[in-house]
């Protein structure tokens, strides 16, 4: 199975609700702090591909999934 990475930052709770997410779903995960790792938002827009704004934001192996909300809908299909 592939892995869930999840980029965000301390006392996002969007972040911490797709982390949360993963470990009731027992879904394999890492999840990346943006800050301690001193990844900024144009370093996440250039691997997604698109301007990035908010975080989190998750990707599924190589797949981009999006936002919290976004893998709430990608795990329900």
């Amino acid at each position: 199975m592939k892995l869930f990475t999840i980029y965000g930052r301390p006392g996002c709770g969007f972040c911490t609700r797709a982390r949360q997410i993963c470990l009731a779903k027992n879904l394999e995960h890492q999840y990346i702090d943006i800050w301690e790792e001193n990844i900024s938002k144009e370093d996440l827009s250039r691997k997604v591909g698109e301007p990035v704004y908010t975080v989190p934001q998750i990707f599924h192996g190589d797949t981009y999934v999006g936002g919290c909300e976004d893998l709430e809908v990608y795990l329900a299909k």
